[in-house]
């Protein structure tokens, strides 16, 4: 059975996620840093019929994520589709006249060297498969700095940077790299279906060629 490996899973997009992909006959790997609350997750998605495991680690510690990744992918079969989607700490949501360095470079590894790490651990089995599906989210800071922003507004072009890098580098091997862009707050976007629109988007960019980058809205329209 292929695998997908939620980086940032939490029992909203993540969760909505998991359920869109398990019907594509996924099993999911949930990665955060509280197990308690994976297993709680996973115990939920099972009553609906997904497959669903949790892995606790910090994307900040490349040994813990390499290892989770491992695992899981010792469990529940190659990971042949990665979600990079920490949601953000507060502290990276400073005014850029109170970002130091030692705030930007965190925020840099949560981000950008976290994802970095992430696909570095799953593409030898990617390509062993011959297939593969990696898909950012990211906020608005991803495309438009703010300086109320500034962790995010640093970071999220680095994450941004990279994908894009991989996009064009992995296309002939059949990965498809891409980058789904929420400026705001899910349930102040006023989606008809709510997170489940989100997640039947983040399936269409899996598993259709395309560009990139796809504004969920435009973003004008959001807050972050």
């Amino acid at each position: 059975m292929p695998t997908l490996a939620i980086i940032g899973a939490g029992p909203n997009l993540g969760a909505a996620v998991a359920r869109r992909f398990a019907r594509e006959g996924y099993a999911v790997a949930l990665i955060s840093r509280d197990q308690a609350k994976l297993d709680a997750l996973a115990g939920e998605l099972a009553d609906t019929g997904v497959s669903a495991r949790g892995y606790a680690a910090d994307v900040r510690d490349d040994a813990a994520l390499e290892r989770a990744l491992a695992r899981a992918a010792d469990d529940l079969g190659p990971i042949t589709a990665l979600q990079y989607s920490p949601l953000p700490a507060r502290e990276y949501l400073k005014p850029v006249l109170d970002l130091t360095p030692e705030l930007a470079l965190d925020a840099l590894r949560f981000s950008a060297l976290g994802l970095v790490t992430a696909v570095r651990a799953v593409l030898p089995g990617m390509r062993a498969a011959g297939e593969g599906r990696i898909v950012l989210i990211n906020g608005g800071t991803s495309v438009r700095a703010r300086a109320g922003f500034a962790g995010t507004s640093v970071a999220f072009p680095a994450e941004s940077a990279y994908g894009e890098m991989l996009h064009e580098a992995l296309a002939d091997e059949g990965i498809r790299v891409a980058q789904l862009v929420i400026p705001g707050a899910i349930p102040k976007l006023q989606l008809e279906n709510g997170v489940e629109d989100v997640a039947a988007r983040v399936w269409e960019l899996a598993s259709t060629p395309g560009d990139f980058r796809t504004l969920l809205i435009p973003l004008d329209e959001g807050r972050e």
